[in-house]
């Protein structure tokens, strides 16, 4: 950010995806948002936390992220959501074709499944 320097809760990482799609100033992240920012960073194809978003919230109203307050955290998800929810999907992937991971308890258990039936195995073959 070229504007004074350095902006609270903006790393070096956060700068350089910010650069990356064209917010180069604090006065271009104001004009942008915090949740505009963000969504262009993730359209980007980068992968960024909510603690982005909750970052550059902080940076633009002069807090720590962590203090952005719950009701505001709530309503910038909503307006994240919305704002992805308008958009077509991102370039070099046809809609319906984007396979959305695996919730973590079915890998979890494909992996519990996988770990019995391997020492199960075992003591039919008469290994310990």
């Amino acid at each position: 950010m070229s504007d004074r320097g350095k902006l609270l809760n903006v790393g070096p990482k956060s700068t350089a995806w910010l650069r990356q799609v064209g917010i180069r100033t604090e006065g271009e992240l104001r004009k942008a948002g915090a949740v505009g920012a963000f969504v262009k960073v993730k359209r980007a194809g980068f992968r960024p936390s909510l603690n982005l978003l909750y970052a550059l919230e902080g940076a633009l109203t002069g807090c720590h992220w962590q203090q952005v307050p719950t009701e505001r955290r709530a309503q910038m998800l909503e307006d994240v959501e919305a704002a992805e929810a308008g958009l077509p999907p991102p370039r070099g992937r046809a809609a319906g074709f984007a396979q959305p991971p695996a919730p973590v308890s079915d890998v979890t258990e494909e992996f519990q499944a996988e770990m019995e039936a391997e020492s199960g195995d075992e003591d039919a073959d008469g290994r310990d």
